[in-house]
């Protein structure tokens, strides 16, 4: 593979995942140079970290809250992490608000259901994935706690 186009191809992915150079990189070697099928490689070594991380106590989070512009429909949830610095990543809480979105339209009854929806803002990405995401580049337990949807 060219040593240029790889450069170019790490770079690109490391913006749109966040994941680190060097999981890229041989994630494109797997792949031989298929950005789409080393995204997916990606995504699998993140599940997998996820499971791992997944019995880790969480300590910390975010609790972060929308209401819709008519006033009739307000939104609370709780993201979940292990230290207060993730919490107060930029990341952590743009998926915390984007979330809160999700729930306003949909309107889920469970964390469950919430977890298994299409995000509206990208269909091709579930909800469980923006959260397995956060995990894989953060290394730490992320989970959604709570959340409630109020509407007049």
């Amino acid at each position: 593979m060219e040593n240029k186009k790889l450069i170019e191809q790490v770079k690109k992915l490391r913006v749109e995942l966040g994941v680190g150079i060097m999981e890229i990189k041989s994630a494109l070697e797997e792949a031989k140079g298929d950005e789409k099928k080393a995204r997916e490689i990606l995504k699998e070594k993140g599940f997998k970290k996820a499971e791992k991380k997944a019995e880790r106590e969480i300590k910390a989070g975010r609790v972060a809250t929308y209401t819709h512009s008519t006033g009739q429909v307000g939104v609370m949830v709780e993201l979940l992490c292990e230290t207060d610095f993730v919490a107060r990543n930029e990341e952590f809480m743009t998926v915390a608000r984007d979330l809160c979105l999700q729930i306003a339209a949909m309107n889920p009854k469970s964390v469950k259901e919430l977890l298994e929806m299409e995000f509206i803002k990208d269909p091709t990405v579930k909800i469980k994935d923006l959260v397995t995401g956060l995990v894989a580049k953060f290394g730490e337990n992320i989970k959604v706690g709570r959340m409630e949807r109020f509407e007049v």
